[in-house]
């Protein structure tokens, strides 16, 4: 009973990300799972379809309203068709991201979502991986149509985090790995979700922001505020390269280098940005 809650918690929590990590061939999923082995494709298998199981109840829950309204309803007629196409692609094993099917955003799929895997290998396959990471990578790719892996080693995040920056640096070097294993992480989900980093500064602090791309000047400022947003006059821009190569804002200013952006400007990657908002 204790482990049935455990799991549905961690599918509501699941519902509220953008992406699903999966890493297969861990302890915590394999007690989670109620597996006494560790067999990678089999925990992608359980995954996959305890979250299509999970998917189909929230549908089945939202089809029982539509049968009542859609009698009298035209649009609840169409959204019925449509969640009982969904429930029947599910029900064959496959991700509600394999369709296009034009749902509401609040039934909050878990299988819409996009996804990519970690697989944790010894530091010797940091590199290359080995033949459980073929097998995943097989798995996935005739499954879900992707093959986005990334190799990590807690091994060797575990011998960094005891590390100063000079010698962790140096350790990564020797092992031919340019940053660590979680920045790896972390730069496959922003490329999964679309998403980018720009960035405030002043003389007392910089700070990160995160959008998605394409995002437009102001909205990118609601970012930090709604006031910023809904009183947006125009925003100073700066690559990051240039501003470190001009050695700062104040200088970056005198030379000529900030640029002036309305309301049109799409965000861009590495941007540092200063907004002018009047409220």
């Amino acid at each position: 009973t204790k482990l049935i809650k455990e799991f549905q918690k961690s599918v509501m929590q699941a519902k509220k990300q953008d992406v699903k990590i999966i890493i297969p061939g861990q302890m915590v999923l394999a007690e989670l799972l109620w597996i006494n082995k560790i067999d990678r494709l089999e925990d992608i298998e359980i995954i996959d379809n305890e979250l299509a199981l999970a998917d189909i109840a929230t549908l089945e829950r939202r089809l029982e309203k539509l049968q009542r309204s859609a009698k009298a309803n035209k649009a609840d007629e169409i959204l019925l068709g449509k969640t009982e196409v969904m429930i029947e692609h599910l029900s064959q094993g496959r991700p509600a991201r394999d369709i296009d099917i034009d749902l509401p955003r609040d039934l909050n799929l878990l299988t819409a979502k996009p996804i990519f895997y970690v697989c944790n290998v010894a530091e010797k396959d940091i590199l290359g991986g080995n033949q459980h990471v073929e097998d995943v990578q097989k798995a996935i790719a005739s499954a879900t149509g992707t093959s986005e892996i990334v190799l990590v080693s807690a091994q060797i995040e575990q011998e960094l985090s005891d590390l100063e920056t000079e010698e962790a640096l140096e350790f990564l070097k020797d092992l031919g790995l340019k940053e660590p294993g979680l920045h790896r992480v972390v730069r496959t989900g922003y490329r999964v979700l679309d998403l980018i980093t720009f960035f405030t500064a002043s003389t007392k602090e910089v700070r990160a922001w995160t959008t998605t791309r394409g995002t437009k000047a102001p909205q990118a400022a609601g970012t930090i505020h709604s006031d910023f947003e809904r009183g947006f006059i125009r925003a100073e821009a700066i690559t990051y390269e240039e501003l470190i190569q001009t050695g700062g804002l104040v200088e970056a200013r005198a030379k000529g280098k900030l640029r002036t952006e309305g309301k049109n400007y799409e965000v861009l990657d590495g941007d540092v940005l200063h907004f002018l908002f009047n409220v």
